[in-house]
């Protein structure tokens, strides 16, 4: 998004929150539940995603039927300057690497890595992080266990 301000309906609002519950939802359904047109529901939708409002539609995975039961948050610190993204560019690109976050405070970024154990993770922080010429060092937290991970945003009622 381009940080101009992107103004909602409370029927925008309710599109969003019916959609973020089930995203296979049909326009049909939406449209019975907000008691309109499925015709008016499908512009909306459309006007939503051209908007960048709705940025994509994604299935939500158990991490373990994948093999990836390792949750890693690994903070790290870059010799880069202010402004300077090519470290954020290059964790990025790596698939393990599901979030990277430039964080205010000591360290530079916060990044979020699923792999499948341990061993996996020491070899993509050797064989792959290591590799990144800004890195100046990184600190790893494990996760032992995910009490809530939602990816879902609150959406104010209007």
């Amino acid at each position: 998004m381009n940080g101009t301000e992107i103004i909602l309906d409370k029927i925008d609002h309710s599109i969003l929150r019916l959609m973020q519950g089930n995203a296979r939802i049909s326009n049909a359904d939406i449209a019975r539940e907000l008691e309109m047109a499925p015709s008016a529901v499908l512009e909306r939708v459309k006007k939503l995603e051209q908007k960048q409002v709705i940025l994509q539609y994604t299935a939500r995975i158990n991490p373990v039927a994948v093999n990836q039961k390792l949750l890693a948050f690994i903070s790290m610190k870059s010799s880069e300057g202010m402004g300077s993204n090519n470290t954020a560019k290059e964790l990025a690109k790596i698939p393990e690497v599901q979030e990277v976050h430039h964080i205010a405070g000591e360290d530079c970024y916060l990044v979020k890595v699923r792999t499948a154990d341990s061993a996996s993770l020491m070899q993509l922080m050797r064989n792959t992080f290591s590799k990144i010429p800004n890195i100046l060092s990184t600190r790893t937290t494990i996760v032992l266990e995910t009490v809530k991970e939602e990816q879902q945003l609150v959406i104010p009622e209007k």
